[in-house]
């Protein structure tokens, strides 16, 4: 049985999933409610900033949750991702994963809404957490008690985001070796944390190699659903870098298990997603949460593990204490510190 409770959240009833589990693998310095006394509506500024926000620009949801994603994978939870380039030295939000991340202006709004209110308090790396669980809660998702106390790196670099962010033309399993593992994640973690690409959309160049040519074939990705690739064709042409596809289809405004199904099926737009069926344990848990998808039952399963990976994943190498600062600016180091 999953340990599960419910709370009323942006105006309508929440399940809380695993919260006493979640709150024993914290780090020390991160804490549930660490602004209490500090900025003790930093939480509640979030939540209310991105109600307005995402029922105005709802596509920005699956870019957020990416967001918080990209940031912790790169030399951890420091919201490096969100500092600009500074002369000759460019910085992760100029390296290939990144040049389709969309959101930045909207992190920067919650900043300055945090700035009125408490000046100097709220670190832009626990904004990147926060806003990553509302934006999941406000697409139907889960809701879960994030530790804060995260305080923002100094410092980003192009070249660390490329080599630290698994890549979507990599299988599962060299992804989870090369880049999960290392970071204190496992093979649940990725089959768990790859569900979220339920939101969003992805562009035709990373996959359009499974359509036209792949692995060097000048054919199609012979695990690719063969009724799914001439629909695909019609959508990425050869060349394509503009075009978005949505990752879910018909479900990718909304933060469900659906995606276990597209998976399941043999229509993930990624490598790296599809080949989570040539696994014994990860195929089991996508067979298992496509089922519940397909019976359009509630998952609770996913749900509670999701909450729980997205805790562990913002817990990765976090910066507390005297460590790193609070930017009064997102993109950009406080000049104190310079």
């Amino acid at each position: 049985m999953h340990n599960m409770a419910y709370r009323l959240i942006f105006g309508f009833v929440i399940p809380l999933v695993l919260q006493s589990s979640l709150v024993l693998c914290n780090p020390p310095e991160l804490k549930v409610g660490f602004y209490q006394y500090t900025c003790p509506y930093a939480e509640v500024i979030i939540r209310d900033e991105m109600t307005r926000i995402i029922s105005h620009v709802p596509s920005l949801a699956g870019p957020l949750l990416r967001m918080h994603f990209h940031d912790c994978f790169v030399n951890g939870c420091d919201a490096s991702i969100l500092l600009d380039s500074l002369p000759g030295l460019p910085s992760e939000k100029e390296s290939i994963p990144n040049l389709s991340l969309r959101g930045f202006g909207t992190i920067d709004l919650v900043k300055a809404k945090l700035e009125q209110a408490c000046p100097g308090v709220v670190s832009c790396a626990d904004i990147l957490a926060l806003v990553a669980r509302d934006v999941v809660v406000l697409t139907h998702g889960p809701y879960w008690d994030v530790p804060t106390g995260r305080r923002d790196g100094m410092s980003s670099v192009k070249d660390d985001a490329l080599n630290n962010l698994p890549p979507p033309f990599f299988d599962a399993t060299r992804n989870l070796y090369q880049f999960f593992i290392p970071k204190g994640l496992d093979a649940k973690d990725q089959v768990v944390l790859l569900g979220g690409h339920t939101l969003g959309t992805s562009h035709c160049s990373s996959f359009s190699d499974r359509l036209y040519n792949f692995s060097g074939t000048l054919m199609p990705d012979p695990s690719l659903d063969r009724q799914y690739v001439p629909r695909l064709k019609t959508k990425c042409v050869p060349g394509d870098t503009r075009t978005l596809v949505e990752m879910d289809p018909g479900s990718f405004r909304t933060f469900d298990a659906s995606y276990y199904r597209v998976v399941a099926k043999g229509r993930a737009l990624f490598t790296s997603d599809e080949t989570l069926m040539l696994d014994p344990f990860a195929r089991d848990y996508v067979l298992r949460q496509a089922a519940v998808a397909a019976e359009g039952a509630y998952p609770a399963e996913f749900f509670a593990d999701f909450a729980a990976s997205m805790v562990k994943m913002g817990n990765m190498q976090v910066l507390t204490g005297e460590h790193g600062q609070v930017r009064r600016r997102c993109a950009a180091v406080n000049l104190m510190y310079m």
